[in-house]
């Protein structure tokens, strides 16, 4: 198989580079060349956001294309329009943000969707990403796979949400462990995600999936917990309520990254309707693997952890947390 991956260096675009080249499919990455791609693979390079950008790409046929793109949908436009002729199959690295919030829990396939446009430019993340789906059926009509993923963990994270667990953890001492302990998470891990667009693509798969695991793939306490056995720390996790937390002006998902409390924004998150997607053959690794894979990657890159600049920094501050912990 040809693959082509627009994105492919980081991440979610790694993980499927690196699937791909372990079932021996040809794989060409197009990047802007800000980070080495996988060994193996061609690269082609271009800045999407330019006049020219999408020059290296006027010629080749692929069977499959995975783009991960996250910007303008306008960018997802031209491109698929350009391949739509020398491409078999479009998959785009969507969101469950595109449902409109609040969403109920059980949410699937068929909840309501943002407003989007292809042609519009930068926008908010809901309506490009919904923009960007409009894109690649515009252009590859039932041959677009729109993925729709939740939140998403494993090597190679360039948001820094397990990776702040997993280093702030490491330091060991008392930590701030938001709980209820028993709070059911529901995530993905990138390597899953990667081989199911795979499978997805050679199956001819089309249309919207919820791709994530179950809700309850794992909890907090688990998380938190396999964090401190993995490092090896002496850590000690600080069991700490919703209420608290809320009083102390700590905001979930970013200074607590993948912690929300139950309610609405729980719900949104950690309790999509997946059905879909499983009965397609997704399935899920261990949260031990996913884990302790993490810590591996990060115990060999030189400068820590890596973030995207295009967002926000996530990891509550030292001193917040301790003035927490001290009641």
């Amino acid at each position: 198989m040809r693959l082509l991956i627009l994105g492919g260096t980081e991440f979610v675009g790694r993980a499927v580079s690196e699937a791909a080249l372990a079932r021996d499919w040809e794989v060409t990455v197009f990047h802007r060349g800000h980070h080495a791609p996988p060994p193996g693979v061609t690269a082609l390079h271009g800045d999407r956001t330019s006049a020219d950008g999408l020059a290296a790409l006027a010629t080749g046929e692929w069977d499959v294309v995975v783009d991960t793109w996250s910007g303008a949908p306008s960018a997802v436009r031209d491109t698929a329009r350009l391949l739509a002729g020398r491409a078999g199959r479009y998959v785009y690295i969507s969101s469950c943000s595109v449902y409109r919030y609040p969403r109920p829990a059980g949410t699937d396939e068929t909840g309501p969707v943002v407003d989007g446009s292809p042609d519009a430019g930068d926008v908010a993340y809901a309506e490009a990403k919904r923009g960007g789906e409009l894109a690649a059926v515009e252009a590859f009509g039932d041959r677009a796979l729109m993925v729709r993923a939740g939140l998403i963990l494993g090597p190679w994270e360039n948001i820094g949400r397990l990776p702040w667990w997993l280093e702030r953890i490491a330091r060991g001492g008392p930590v701030l462990a938001p709980g209820p302990r028993e709070l059911p998470l529901q995530y993905v891990d990138a390597r899953d995600l990667a081989a199911w667009c795979l499978d997805a693509a050679v199956q001819g798969l089309g249309g919207p999936y919820n791709l994530v695991s179950r809700p309850g793939h794992t909890t907090m306490e688990e998380l938190l917990a396999t964090c401190a056995r993995v490092t090896g720390s002496d850590a000690e996790l600080r069991w700490t309520g919703p209420e608290t937390i809320e009083a102390a002006g700590i905001d979930p998902w970013t200074q607590l990254p993948v912690w929300v409390p139950p309610g609405e924004l729980f719900d949104a998150i950690h309790r999509l309707g997946v059905d879909r997607a499983h009965a397609a053959g997704l399935r899920c690794r261990p949260v031990e693997e996913t884990v302790a894979d993490t810590w591996a990657w990060l115990k060999g890159l030189d400068a820590g952890s890596p973030r995207r600049p295009d967002r926000p920094a996530v990891g509550l501050d030292p001193e917040t947390e301790a003035k927490v912990l001290r009641g």
